[in-house]
C-alpha cells in the first residue's frame, strides 16, 4: 500500500471537466452545497459551492475544506451567512428534489471530510452507503459533481456531471483517482470538492472517497480523494448523535505511522505534489 499524506493548504477541486451529463433521476444522492455570504479576504462577502452526497436522511458528506474560516482552518460550523443543500435534482434549473438549509457541521479529525446536518430529513432519496472495503488499485469507480466543466468557464455546471475513474495509489487517508471515461483527462474541477467517488455494485452504489484536491483542470493523471471507509465508525456515530473524536484521530495516527515507517519516498513525493495542488471549492 502506498502512503499518501494530507497537507492542508493544498488547493480545492471543481465541476467535472470532460465529464458527461447525468440522465434525469440518476444518482439522486448527489448534493450541491451552495454557500451564500462567505467572508471574503479584505472584507465583504463572496459566494461559493461544493458537492457532496446524502449518506443519511438528514446528513450530507463532503470535503472538510468546504467549511473553513478566513485563515483556511477547517471548522465544525457553517461559515457562510446561509448554506443550502440541493438534493435529488439533476438539473439545477429544473424542479423536483429538495433545497434544505445546513444547520450543523462536524469535521473528521485528520481527514479532509466533513458531515453537514440538514434542517429537515430527506425521505424520498435513498442515501449512499459507506463502503466497508478499501478502494483497490486498478478498480473502476464513478464520480458525480456540480462544479465547473471545460464548457462553463467561470460558471458552475447547471446539470449534474459524471465520469469514470481508475483507482491509483491507496493510502491510509487519501487515494489517487485518474480519469478513464469519457476521456483520459476527465477530472474533478472547481466546486466538485466533496463530490462522491463510488463503486457501482449490483446491490447498490457505495462510497469510497470524496474529492479533496488536485492540479488545475482538465488534466490527465490523478486527483486525490479522502477515503471514507476508514471513517465509517465516525460517520455512523455522528449520524446517530454520539460522535467520538478518537475515531478520526486513530485514522490519523495510522496514516502517520505508515508515512514514517512504510513508504517515506512515495509519501514525500505526494507531499511535494500537493503543495502545488488546489482544493476543489
Amino acid at each position: 500500500m502506498s502512503a499518501l499524506a494530507i497537507t492542508w493548504g493544498a488547493g480545492p477541486a471543481s465541476a467535472i471537466a470532460y465529464g458527461e451529463d447525468v440522465p434525469d433521476g440518476d444518482y439522486p444522492f448527489s448534493v450541491r452545497l451552495a454557500m451564500t455570504g462567505l467572508p471574503a479576504a479584505g472584507g465583504g462577502t463572496r459566494d461559493s459551492s461544493c458537492s457532496g452526497a446524502l449518506v443519511a436522511p438528514a446528513w450530507v458528506i463532503t470535503a472538510g475544506h468546504c467549511f473553513r474560516d478566513e485563515d483556511g482552518t477547517h471548522v465544525s460550523r457553517t461559515v457562510a451567512r446561509r448554506t443550502t443543500a440541493t438534493v435529488g435534482r439533476t438539473d439545477l434549473d429544473g424542479g423536483g428534489g429538495h433545497e434544505i438549509e445546513v444547520v450543523e457541521v462536524h469535521q473528521a479529525d485528520g481527514a479532509d471530510v466533513a458531515l453537514a446536518r440538514l434542517a429537515d430529513p430527506v425521505a424520498d432519496v435513498e442515501p449512499l452507503r459507506i463502503a466497508t472495503a478499501a478502494p483497490r488499485p486498478g478498480e473502476r469507480v464513478r464520480l458525480t459533481g456540480y462544479g465547473r466543466t471545460e464548457r462553463t468557464g467561470e460558471e458552475n455546471a447547471g446539470r449534474l456531471q459524471t465520469g469514470s475513474f481508475t483507482v491509483g495509489a491507496v493510502g491510509e487517508t487519501l487515494t489517487e483517482f485518474s480519469g478513464r471515461a469519457p476521456r483520459r483527462d476527465t477530472s474533478a474541477c472547481r466546486h466538485d470538492s466533496g463530490g462522491p467517488y463510488f463503486r457501482e455494485r449490483s446491490g447498490g452504489p457505495e462510497l469510497v472517497a470524496v474529492v479533496s484536491t488536485g492540479p488545475g483542470c482538465p488534466h490527465p493523471g490523478a486527483d486525490l480523494g479522502a477515503r471514507t471507509d476508514t471513517l465509517r465508525g465516525w460517520i455512523t456515530a455522528t449520524v446517530n448523535g454520539r460522535s467520538d473524536p478518537l475515531d478520526g484521530l486513530s485514522a490519523t495516527l495510522g496514516g502517520l505511522l505508515v508515512l514514517l515507517l512504510v513508504a517515506p519516498p512515495a509519501a514525500y513525493a505526494v507531499l511535494r505534489r500537493q503543495r502545488h495542488a488546489r482544493h476543489r471549492s
